[in-house]
């Protein structure tokens, strides 16, 4: 196996051009050597980094290339489980954006099809990487906050575009989907436990969720948190426990939305705050290659990625639609 993981981008899509590419360029063992697009104008800022990228102009001459090791996908939702699964019969390691699927049992799917091509492929959850959360776990782990109770969150943007895939039900849009998945794997990965029971209350437009309150029951903790793609911009974490509490100021865009910081406050009344600068998409691709070169595990696997999305189908199914 080569020492550098090349990779492939399927699609040109923002996230993409501005988070996934310049942490492929940046990431050590990892090399930016292909992308898929039928645009060549879109290609441009992709071999701004990456002069001798090899463009397709489809997204199946992408999987035929040989000297393609690892795919990135960041494809609409809908489209996640049949090209993470082609490129795992293709012989390709696959990195999808989230969600990976729109149901748990479709990860059923790619679960067997990962173990019977014998390839890595995991959903591109940036936040199991950043080692803010690696801090908030070793603090609620000590007693920091004394026991854990309660957990709040809020994740929120303003996109009332109607073309937008985030607002399209045909593409799997929807504010849960997009962001909602973000409070539900912060809460699972510091508790290292799943909810018991979910309730929640849903506001649709046009088909898909744009606003949503959910409250979720873990064993001894409790999660409330709010969603949505019609407010102003907001991203908190704030773990309560009967000693303090501990907030985490940009736990989802981190250095984009805010510095990623860490609030606690103690049972002294004093508040100390640390700092914890990371690229976590850098983090999250080297972490991918040192998987698949060494079989060090890889911290979000598609059964982490699988046991989110059954919290995500209960709270869907606790406010269907009319």
């Amino acid at each position: 196996m080569r020492d550098e993981l090349r990779w492939g981008i399927m699609g040109a899509a923002k996230i993409a051009r501005t988070k996934l590419a310049p942490a492929i360029h940046a990431a050590r063992g990892a090399r930016l050597a292909a992308l898929a697009t039928s645009d060549p104008a879109k290609a441009a800022p992709f071999r701004a980094m990456a002069p001798q990228l090899e463009v397709h102009h489809d997204y199946a001459a992408l999987l035929e290339d040989a000297s393609i090791d690892a795919i990135y996908i960041p494809l609409p939702n809908h489209l996640h489980v049949e090209w993470t699964e082609r490129a795992l019969a293709a012989g390709k390691h696959v990195l999808c954006e989230k969600p990976i699927a729109l149901r748990a049992q479709e990860i059923d799917r790619l679960i067997a099809a990962r173990d019977g091509h014998g390839r890595l492929a995991a959903e591109a959850f940036m936040i199991c990487h950043h080692p803010q959360w690696e801090r908030v776990q070793a603090l609620i782990a000590k007693g920091a906050i004394g026991r854990l109770a309660h957990v709040d969150g809020v994740f929120s943007y303003n996109n009332p575009d109607p073309d937008n895939i985030r607002n399209r039900p045909e593409t799997g849009g929807g504010g849960l989907y997009d962001i909602g998945v973000y409070p539900c794997c912060a809460t699972r990965l510091v508790t290292g436990a799943e909810p018991e029971r979910v309730r929640a209350d849903i506001r649709r437009e046009g088909g898909v969720d744009t606003f949503a309150r959910v409250w979720a029951d873990f064993p001894g903790v409790t999660l409330s948190f709010s969603c949505g793609m019609r407010q102003g911009a907001r991203q908190e974490m704030v773990f309560h426990g009967s000693e303090g509490w501990l907030r985490a100021t940009a736990p989802f865009n981190a250095g984009d939305y805010d510095d990623a910081r860490l609030e606690l406050r103690g049972s002294d009344g004093r508040t100390v705050i640390e700092r914890v600068p990371a690229d976590q998409y850098r983090t999250m691709i080297e972490a991918f290659g040192e998987s698949v070169r060494d079989g060090v595990p890889f911290a979000c696997p598609l059964e982490f990625s699988r046991a989110n999305q059954v919290m995500l189908d209960a709270i869907f199914a606790a406010d269907p639609p009319e």
